[in-house]
């Protein structure tokens, strides 16, 4: 169960930000990134993130059922790999037909076997959709925060950290589970072998480096119910922050 009254004061490394932050139970102070795609609508929404295979959309999903408004980043950038999507046709042309289904859809799994074996064939996938897939969930949570003002709006997206783009978020929660949970659930998932499991977890910031940049960890290592506890006992917290806002940036100290 998360701890809201236990404090310290903990050091993060250069990557979440160079200067002493607070701890607050599993909540910290202080978030970077330099990445100006999001604009002022993010400020004003929570992102949940985490090493693959965490349980990142297990508790987007209990969150969402304790009223929280979900944009899955995931299922946007499948939106966009879509025919006739013109991130679609470049990831073809930069890729190459053999990535297509005989329907003339992008085949993940191929995609993925060719750009998880090679980090800069990542690099030029990511360059390709990531403006498109920021863009639109930029515009997805704009269109949330005018219905909903009030409302958590929360970003589902596996790398928050990876795009630098952390501090365009009013809080930060982090999915976290033991590394070799994350393998052995990998492999069940995706049907990977250890191998390929440990080539995909790489080729993200590792979980423990997510868990020490998080504004709020949820331990995903357990059951279920243990998991949804933590939720629970979460949502109220940043359900509060949401509605102190309204149509404001959330401050602290850090900002």
């Amino acid at each position: 169960m998360l701890n809201w009254l236990a404090e310290q004061v903990a050091e993060k490394s250069t990557a979440c930000h160079s200067e002493p932050a607070i701890l607050v139970g599993k909540r910290y102070l202080g978030m970077t990134g330099e990445i100006p795609l999001f604009l002022e609508t993010m400020h004003r929404s929570f992102g949940l993130t985490g090493g693959i295979a965490s349980g990142k959309s297990t508790v987007a999903r209990f969150l969402e059922a304790l009223g929280a408004k979900v944009i899955d980043a995931d299922r946007v950038g499948h939106e966009l790999l879509q025919p006739p999507n013109p991130i679609h046709n470049k990831v073809v042309s930069h890729f190459g037909r053999e990535i297509l289904k005989p329907g003339g859809e992008i085949d993940r799994g191929r995609l993925g076997s060719i750009v998880f074996a090679d980090p800069q064939k990542l690099s030029q996938l990511t360059s390709i959709v990531h403006p498109s897939l920021i863009a639109r969930v930029e515009e997805l949570a704009k269109e949330l925060r005018a219905r909903h003002p009030r409302a958590v709006i929360l970003v589902d997206a596996a790398l928050i950290y990876e795009a630098g783009i952390a501090d365009r978020f009013a809080r930060i929660l982090v999915a976290w589970c033991r590394p070799e949970q994350q393998i052995e659930r990998l492999m069940a998932k995706a049907g990977l072998s250890r191998q390929d499991a440990l080539r995909r977890m790489a080729s993200q910031i590792p979980a423990e480096e997510k868990r020490r940049c998080a504004d709020y960890v949820i331990d995903c290592s357990g059951s279920l119910e243990e998991t949804r506890a933590q939720a629970e006992a979460l949502y109220p917290e940043i359900k509060r922050l949401a509605e102190e806002t309204g149509n404001s940036k959330i401050e602290t100290g850090n900002w």
